[in-house]
């Protein structure tokens, strides 16, 4: 029988943002322990304990569903305000505050398992694939290049391809730490450490990037 949530959302009102987040961790769970093919929308109901329909009634498909999942841990552990850029903020705070945010992410649990997950599929679910880099990698390039942008406008930066420039800083912060930590031979980086490794790595991309005060 059709829960509350799925009975009001057939006529139109606002869907329940607890069940909704429940489905999302539901889902990030399942699809971690089975993949996307593996995981049934029927199951992601059982495991949240709303109805189908529930499920249904908040995200159209399986594809929708994944996406929303990883959208949801990477914006729940970098939110996209962090990459405002107002007028008179220090560059370096701005682009620390990311740094620090990003190794965060990357080396959380639940992003180390699906990063070994998607490595196992690699080949098999190119589907899988392209909705994971889309939702999170992408989606967070995407930021980054816009408030490069504004950097460059402002006058804070030089640099042509604010895109090539957000990839970079990017792959700086990941590190062959972060490889070692996914193919485990190694541990996550305290604090201190995490904390030394972000502030090297945007002296560095600053160095290459900043406009020197005049």
């Amino acid at each position: 029988m059709p829960d509350n949530d799925s009975q009001t959302a057939l006529r139109g009102r606002p869907k329940d943002p607890a069940k909704r987040e429940a489905i999302l961790d539901a889902a990030k769970a399942l699809f971690i322990a089975q993949g996307f093919a593996g995981t049934s929308m029927d199951a992601v109901a059982t495991e949240a304990g709303v109805s189908k329909l529930t499920v249904y009634s908040h995200f159209s498909d399986k594809a929708t569903l994944f996406a929303a999942a990883v959208e949801a841990k990477c914006e729940g552990m970098m939110p996209f305000p962090i990459f405002s850029l107002e007028a008179g903020d220090d560059l370096t705070v701005v682009l620390e505050r990311i740094g620090h945010a990003f190794v965060t992410l990357i080396n959380s649990e639940e992003a180390i398992a699906l990063e070994r997950l998607m490595a196992s599929l690699a080949g098999q679910d190119t589907e899988m694939a392209r909705l994971f880099f889309e939702a999170g990698p992408q989606r967070t390039l995407n930021e980054m290049e816009r408030l490069l942008t504004r950097a460059r406008e402002r006058g804070l930066v030089r640099l042509d391809d604010p895109a090539a420039a957000a990839e970079l800083f990017f792959g700086m912060l990941q590190s062959c730490r972060h490889m070692q930590l996914v193919i485990g031979c190694g541990e996550a980086p305290s604090k201190q450490e995490a904390k030394a490794h972000v502030r090297e790595v945007v002296r560095v991309f600053l160095k290459g990037y900043g406009v020197a005060p005049s």
